[in-house]
């Protein structure tokens, strides 16, 4: 992957004065805490303050006029960050695999990402709604798959195993699944959406939590006519069918 496929909630719904705001006081968060060093410090405080100023006076920048990936006023930034900042941004940029899971809740929407570098390495990513993003490293993909299956099972309702049934894109698509299907898709309090994302597209996990059981919807390769089966599954099914997903073939 060339480019880090992280969201980032309500960034690009921002003007382009917004995102300046945004990234100066996430700036000042991450100085605040340490995670970055500014050399050039007081020159950047000069540019925030007159900034200010301009802003309460209606002298802003029109949208669209600014690089919204760039710093406060075009200032150019001597930052050093720490080597666990350093550490996170280079695994998240330089994975050439990633599994990509989403969470759909009546809260809105949650992103958890795996970046699988090897067998003992990789880093999961969680971006909350709100745009929180948070890291931790996994030492196995057995780790890594644990801290999926909690996201798309945070009440932990997986319990069995059940008859796996076998379905077509024709069947999904005009919603004739069956009935225990269509029910526990219809009853979801977690909708996960979980894919592998890699030079060829990969496999599509799909999951239905309800208050009793877990559905699961996996579809082997996008876009074929066959290699669609679903069923409810329990625990230890879940765990290694995402296993399956973060371990390199």
């Amino acid at each position: 992957m060339n480019e880090c496929v992280a969201p980032t909630p309500r960034i690009s719904e921002l003007s382009t004065q917004e995102r300046e705001w945004v990234y100066a006081t996430a700036l000042r968060s991450l100085v605040s805490r340490e995670a970055v060093e500014i050399a050039n410090i007081d020159e950047l405080d000069a540019v925030l303050r007159t900034s200010s100023v301009n802003s309460e006076s209606g002298d802003t920048a029109s949208d669209g006029g600014t690089d919204p990936a760039s710093t406060p006023s075009g200032v150019d930034l001597d930052m050093r960050v720490t080597p666990e900042v350093s550490l996170a941004l280079a695994l998240r940029r330089t994975a050439a695999r990633a599994l990509a899971v989403e969470q759909h809740t009546s809260s809105g929407i949650t992103h958890m990402l795996v970046y699988i570098h090897a067998e003992d390495l990789h880093l999961v990513e969680r971006v909350t709604s709100g745009g929180l993003h948070m890291f931790t490293l996994a030492s196995s993909a057995k780790d890594a798959a644990e801290m999926v299956q909690l996201f798309i099972d945070p009440f932990e309702v997986a319990d069995k195993d059940g008859r796996v049934q076998q379905l077509t894109p024709r069947q999904i698509s005009d919603e004739n699944v069956g009935r225990a299907l269509s029910e526990a898709i219809n009853n979801a309090l977690v909708v996960g959406q979980t894919v592998l994302l890699a030079d060829a597209p990969g496999p599509l996990l799909t999951t239905y939590a309800s208050e009793k059981a877990l559905w699961t919807v996996y579809v082997e390769k996008p876009n074929v006519a066959t290699g669609i089966e679903a069923r409810p599954v329990s625990k230890t099914t879940l765990h290694k069918m995402i296993t399956k997903l973060i371990t390199p073939s």
